[in-house]
């Protein structure tokens, strides 16, 4: 392998050095993301029992958690599909895009996943499932019309390196959890304007009045507090995944000239939701926004330059 300059070197051989660690520490944090939610909605289900003097809010909040950390696991992948509005390809529509992920994931020893494609003209794919063996691979339609073939296979390869990292298994989990904060923030909110005075009147003490500030002040801060996670779990990640996808292909440069098409077209992807918006290759938000603040991926030059370093 030959490095264009010494910068490349050390980026390219810290990303390398951190790939074999990578499988066991994304399984180690998606293990630890479900406890913490357990914890989460055991801690408001507490908060709203107390207030409301009903303890069996607290045994629904300990059971729905449990439900939604099972459902997070098991069928996480189909949801963020559903929300993608993603259908999956046959073989006889594209053969030629079916060989190239083919091929592919004979080299990288992985089994062929389902190829899905997601009817929009932007540029942009993302990978889910819960381990290689059900792992799937959604593309637009853009990515497969505006892309060539070294540009794709590069796409496929970034993508087949998040299942084979088991990325796939941490970020799709992610979809559902923090989608379902989200929502429970935003029903809390509601409880406590609409609900808070009769908690109040039951109460009568300071006590409740802690409590019951303490839960809308969680209610406010949650929704931050998921996006945070979202940051820290996604951009290092993304680095990872495309240094090893050029490595799979042993051509930098299809994969970098995929970034640089995907950032100069401008082109909206309207069913990007904020909760998914982690899992896409490259940001699927075109406009400015206000999500645009808190940026689920790297800056995409940065991406390019460090495969523009790597000359194999």
């Amino acid at each position: 392998m030959k490095i264009m300059n010494f910068s490349g070197i050390i980026i390219v051989y810290n990303i390398m050095a951190t790939l074999y660690t990578q499988v066991s520490k994304n399984v180690f944090k998606t293990w630890l993301l479900i406890s913490l939610f357990l914890v989460f909605i055991i801690g408001l289900g507490y908060l709203f029992s107390y207030n409301l003097q009903d303890p069996s809010i607290l045994y629904i909040a300990v059971a729905f958690s449990f439900l939604m950390s099972f459902v997070s696991y098991w069928f996480s992948d189909k949801i963020a599909l559903a929300i993608s509005r993603a259908r999956e390809l046959s073989h006889e529509e594209n053969p030629e895009l079916f060989h190239i992920v083919e091929n592919l994931c004979i080299t990288a020893g992985l089994p062929t996943p389902k190829i899905y494609v997601i009817d929009e003209p932007a540029i942009n794919a993302f990978a889910t499932g819960r381990n290689k063996e059900h792992a799937v691979v959604a593309v637009t339609r853009g990515a497969i019309e505006k892309l060539n073939k070294n540009e794709i296979e590069g796409v496929i390869a970034h993508e087949l390196s998040h299942i084979g990292n088991r990325d796939i298994l941490l970020a799709t989990v992610i979809v559902v959890l923090v989608g379902f904060v989200s929502l429970l923030s935003h029903w809390f909110l509601r409880f406590s304007f609409f609900g808070g005075r009769r908690s109040r009147d039951n109460q009568g003490g300071q006590i409740g009045s802690i409590l019951a500030l303490a839960g809308l002040i969680l209610a406010i801060l949650s929704p931050l507090a998921a996006t945070l996670i979202q940051l820290a779990i996604s951009r290092k990640r993304e680095f990872l995944a495309d240094a090893d996808g050029a490595l799979l292909t042993r051509y930098p440069e299809g994969l970098a000239s995929a970034l640089e098409k995907i950032a100069q077209d401008q082109t909206p992807l309207p069913v990007a939701n904020d909760a998914a918006a982690h899992l896409y290759i490259a940001n699927p938000f075109k406009k400015k926004r206000f999500s645009s603040l808190f940026m689920t991926h790297p800056p995409i030059e940065e991406r390019i330059r460090i495969l523009r370093g790597m000359s194999l």
